[in-house]
Parts: C-alpha cells; sequence; structure tokens
C-alpha cells in the first residue's frame, strides 16, 4: 500500500513510501485519499503495517497535488530499446558515465541513505552484494545510485558504503548529486519514480534493471520480494552462463 506519512520520530523522516500490509487485512475497504492511522512492525529483515483506522478522506483533488500523480515528460522505453546515457559522481567525486562501462552488462539499482526499512534500501544493497559476488568473474557490473540529488552527495555515499565499495570491484555506488537532468532521464526511461525530494517527504518505487553493454534494456526487477537466486539464475542465461 503506498502511504504518504508524518514523521515517525527518531526513526523515518515524512516520507511517501509503499508499504507492506497484514496478510489478514481487508484492502477493499480502503480508498485513495483516506487519511488512517496504523501500526508499523519491523521483526529483522521483514516489516508489516496493521491496525489501520480510516480518519477521513482528503477529496480527490488534493490528492491528485501530490507530485506523485504528475505525468512524466519522459517516456519509459520498451524492452530491447537504447537507454540514455548518464554521468554521476563517485565516491571519490570522479564523473562517471553509464557509457564508461562499455563492455560490461549493468545491474543498476535505485536507492538512498536515509532509508530506514530494512527491507527496502538495505535489502537492495545486500542483495547486489550477494551478486556481485556471485558473479564477480564475469562481465557485469553492479551500480547503486542514489536518487536523493541534494543529501547523498559523493560525502555522504562514502561514509556509509566505502569499505563495501571497496571490497567489490564490480559493485559500484553513485551519487545524483549535481545530475538531477540525467538522473530524471534514466529513472523515467527505466519506470522507477521517486519524488519529494526537495521537500524532504521522499517517496519512490523499487526497480533494478539490466543493461546490455551497448546500452540497451534487458530485464526488470520490482518491489521488495526477489529472490537473489532467481536473479542471478536470469542473469546467467542472459549472459549465456553455465
Amino acid at each position: 500500500m503506498l502511504i504518504k506519512h508524518d514523521e515517525i520520530k527518531d526513526f523515518m523522516m515524512q516520507m511517501t513510501m509503499p508499504f507492506n500490509v497484514k496478510e489478514d487485512e481487508n484492502l477493499d475497504r480502503f480508498n485513495i485519499g483516506d487519511s488512517i492511522h496504523f501500526n508499523l512492525t519491523i521483526e529483522g529483515k521483514k516489516s508489516y503495517t496493521h491496525d489501520f483506522k480510516i480518519i477521513q478522506n482528503l477529496k480527490l483533488e488534493d490528492v491528485l497535488e501530490d507530485d506523485f500523480w504528475e505525468q512524466n515528460p519522459y517516456d519509459p522505453v520498451e524492452m530491447g530499446d537504447f537507454i540514455s546515457d548518464g554521468s554521476f559522481l563517485d565516491l571519490d567525486s570522479n564523473l562517471v558515465s553509464l557509457s564508461d562501462f562499455d563492455g560490461d552488462y549493468i545491474f543498476l539499482s535505485y536507492i538512498f541513505s536515509r532509508c530506514p526499512m530494512p527491507n527496502m534500501c538495505p535489502a537492495v544493497i545486500v542483495k547486489n552484494q550477494y551478486l556481485a559476488q556471485k558473479l564477480n568473474e564475469f562481465n557485469i557490473k553492479f551500480i547503486l545510485l542514489s536518487f536523493d540529488h541534494l543529501y547523498d552527495t559523493p560525502s555522504i555515499l562514502k561514509q556509509s558504503y566505502e569499505q563495501l565499495n571497496n571490497r567489490f570491484t564490480n559493485l559500484i555506488f553513485l551519487s545524483s548529486f549535481g545530475s538531477v537532468k540525467d538522473l530524471n532521464v534514466i529513472s523515467r526511461q527505466t519506470g522507477m519514480s521517486f519524488w519529494g525530494i526537495e521537500n524532504n517527504d521522499i517517496g519512490h518505487t523499487m526497480r533494478s534493471i539490466l543493461i546490455s553493454p551497448d546500452g540497451k534494456l534487458l530485464s526488470t526487477y520490482d518491489g521488495l520480494d526477489w529472490e537473489v537466486k532467481d536473479v542471478e539464475k536470469n542473469i546467467k542465461e542472459i549472459l549465456s552462463l553455465p
């Protein structure tokens, strides 16, 4: 369920984001624009919401003012189509373009460093670490691109991810600081959405993508629950690996 929530003190800033809902919850009773109260439970790497109370319903026109619903100026590309090149900063503030990895496949995931939900961005990072380790002998790079172009500077990312970045030569963290145009083009072409960066009210969808050495979109992996072994198998099939 996509929820725009208030700040959770000492845990999470105000955001718009998808939440897992407890299985016994009846989703049919909710409508777009409902103002709700709910409980969030985190158990290890899993989280879910429960005990919902509907307070009121906002007018639809008020909901539509949220920038999540605005039409994107760039249409998503079709599978097999070329993705535009983009340039971003590595942890040492060097400018790196996707085309610099010519000859390599790219597995690109979108993250931001302040994400507090263990089954979202932190889980994506762990999954990429697993894949980078399993496929380190092959011509594929795993890129973790932060879409928080205001906060996640190279120095901020370096504080959190330098050891991991240095541990794997095929695992690369990139900052979109100063590269908003390229970020917008690539994210929208590949069907990933984020919003609320300027208002410190961050929301985003979850998507990883596989790009061919010549820059074509080959596959997408959506949501929170894709399994690394399934993706590893899929990548090996695409790369024609044993």
